[in-house]
């Protein structure tokens, strides 16, 4: 196996991760309007992700800083051609992350209420953009001979890609009402199983009928067997959320997601971002990958790197692991 094919499946494991934690990050804050019923409620939901929120969104950063370094045609092209989706995603996360730190520092719900407010966007619209960036790497561009996109601005913006947003939104959902059954306890946390039992079989949709159109247009065989592990999986959160097995839920969901990228980035290897209109004018992974000395050199350094990285938020969720209810909020204190 070739550097370059091994940056490549190092990248898809970046966007599992972040798919993965942000998931259910994204999820979280979603439902903070529709399960929690008061402040104290709310309170709880912010604090199951407080801890972790600001390491899951490193692996965005570390996904496209791993594209930027292994393969910069792709980085270059891709998000070049997404730049509009791409910054209003991180003006949303900006706010996102300003909304966490500023909803507690005055004692008044109508300020609590609009920084909530920003929250709930910052988390629809992260995962829609993100989807609709990946689908668009997946399902391809109009690209000419120099790999240059053809068309407007909105070019990637298609009934495809939007249904990638939608599929990356919907299994935020699911996967953000899993994680809340699993880290609160009392009636918090039976809302959110419920919530999760009744969204997953229509949620999870767009997601399903993403892979079933990727499969039909590139699949092959063995990813084939990727989407029905997905489908399995899927199945098996549904009924461990029932039978009110929390934790193998989500760990079902994560074999879910697991199984769409691995079905979605299968399919689309060994490019990395297709053409449209000519299969010829396609970027694959040995046209945009960089030099065998930089592979080297950032393969060393991820070597290094990666376990610390990995092995310090492992921890940091060990430390947190336990569930979180009403009974352990203090009442509101301002400065």
């Amino acid at each position: 196996m070739t550097l370059e094919t091994i940056w490549f499946c190092i990248i898809v494991l970046f966007w599992l991760g972040y798919l993965f934690l942000e998931g259910f990050d994204f999820g979280v804050g979603m439902l903070l309007p529709i399960l929690g019923r008061d402040n104290t409620e709310r309170r709880v939901m912010i604090n199951t992700i407080g801890p972790v929120w600001d390491g899951n969104e490193v692996w965005l950063i570390v996904a496209a800083g791993a594209m930027f370094a292994a393969f910069p045609g792709w980085y270059a092209s891709l998000f070049s051609a997404t730049y509009l989706p791409l910054l209003l995603v991180l003006l949303v996360l900006i706010g996102r992350g300003v909304a966490f730190e500023y909803r507690g520092k005055v004692d008044s719900e109508r300020w609590r209420r609009n920084w909530d407010r920003v929250i709930m966007i910052g988390s629809w619209v992260p995962p829609l953009g993100v989807g609709l960036i990946l689908t668009t790497t997946i399902l391809g561009l109009p690209l000419d001979e120099h790999g240059n996109r053809i068309g407007g601005a909105f070019e990637s913006v298609r009934w495809d890609t939007l249904l990638g947003g939608l599929a990356v939104v919907g299994f935020a959902l699911v996967h953000g009402a899993a994680f809340l059954a699993l880290k609160t306890a009392g009636d918090l946390r039976e809302r959110a199983r419920l919530f999760a039992i009744r969204a997953l079989p229509v949620a999870l949709v767009p997601l399903f009928a993403l892979l079933a159109v990727v499969q039909w247009r590139e699949g092959a065989l063995w990813t084939l067997v990727a989407l029905a592990v997905a489908a399995v999986a899927a199945v098996v959160a549904w009924r461990k959320l029932v039978a009110d097995r929390d934790g193998q839920a989500f760990a079902a969901l994560g074999v879910t997601i697991a199984a769409a990228v691995v079905t979605l980035f299968g399919a689309l290897y060994p490019d990395v971002l297709p053409s449209t209109l000519d299969p010829a004018n396609s970027l694959t992974v040995a046209d945009t990958a960089s030099s065998p000395y930089t592979l080297e050199v950032i393969t060393w350094v991820g070597a290094f790197g990666a376990p610390a990285v990995l092995v310090y938020q492992g921890w940091t969720y060990w430390v947190f692991r336990k569930r979180i209810s009403a009974a352990h909020i203090p009442p509101v204190h301002t400065p």
